[in-house]
């Protein structure tokens, strides 16, 4: 992964929160001329991810540490993977240990629960997706990491594309606006490169939609039996998205409907962390 200017911001951010005022229990135990190894270990099994941030941590924390991916983001892992190895100052090893592995941990996380819901989709057409709902300030980090899982990223930001949600619906509704009324203005004003999707919570409003000419319908929180009918309804007209409380109990179901898409906001905001752990070596 590239490490830009933006997910150095964030890194440097971390390390902030970790090291601004120094670290007395490093500086007081350990020389400063001190050289060692560490290596970091994956503790349970999973989908890895954020390694290159994790060495792009230490190499933040001391220019002179020498930090060795020994896999990329996406490998499966079991319990006792050795992920990287890192040599020089054992201070400074210290240091960063504690945003390295916060780093890791939580990406390998996002990246290990979305290949479960890819996994459980397997051989239907739907490709899973996240959504907006970040942790905010690590957005580009945790898309990221639903791409090393096998998912496919929705929209980064408002810019990245129109959706038209339950309270633009309202807004419109206020302003005279049927649903219908309130496509054909986005499809009249929206720029030529961006596609309309529009969310719907039933048939009636899917038919509107589509009789305005929405490229893409959003199946707002719909059960399998009247998600199976809406996409009979858009075959060849829309592409179609189901969302809405979706788990992994439910998500074959979901994509045994026919469904193009389906968007799960829990890779991103409530997946458990995948336990990792960095061990000095004697």
């Amino acid at each position: 992964m590239e490490i830009t200017g933006d997910v150095e911001v964030v890194i440097d951010r971390a390390l902030a929160e970790d090291l601004g005022l120094g670290d007395p229990t490093t500086e007081i135990l350990v020389p400063r001329d001190l050289e060692g190894e560490a290596v970091l270990v994956a503790r349970e099994s999973g989908v890895l991810a954020g390694i290159d941030v994790g060495l792009a941590v230490f190499r933040r924390v001391d220019g002179q540490l020498r930090a060795t991916g020994l896999l990329d983001d996406g490998a499966a892992v079991e319990a006792g993977t050795r992920l990287a190895t890192v040599q020089g100052r054992v201070a400074s090893i210290l240091k960063a240990e504690r945003t390295v592995v916060n780093f890791i941990q939580h990406l390998s996380g996002i990246a290990t629960e979305t290949r479960r819901y890819v996994d459980a989709v397997e051989g239907h057409g739907a490709r899973i997706v996240d959504t907006r709902k970040t942790t905010p300030g690590l957005r580009q980090l945790e898309k990221q990491a639903v791409r090393a899982g096998g998912g496919v990223n929705h929209r980064q930001n408002l810019g990245d594309g129109i959706l038209i949600k339950d309270n633009h619906i309202e807004a419109a509704a206020d302003q005279g606006m049927s649903i219908g009324d309130a496509v054909r203005k986005t499809m009249r004003e929206a720029p030529h490169t961006i596609r309309v999707e529009v969310e719907v919570e039933d048939l009636d409003q899917l038919e509107q939609v589509l009789d305005a000419g929405a490229e893409i319908v959003l199946l707002d929180n719909m059960d399998v039996e009247l998600m199976a009918r809406a996409v009979d309804m858009c075959r060849g007209r829309a592409v179609t998205e189901a969302s809405g409380g979706i788990t992994l109990a439910t998500v074959k179901d979901v994509a045994a409907t026919g469904i193009d898409i389906i968007s799960v906001g829990a890779l991103t905001h409530s997946v458990k962390a995948l336990d990792v752990s960095l061990d000095m070596a004697r």
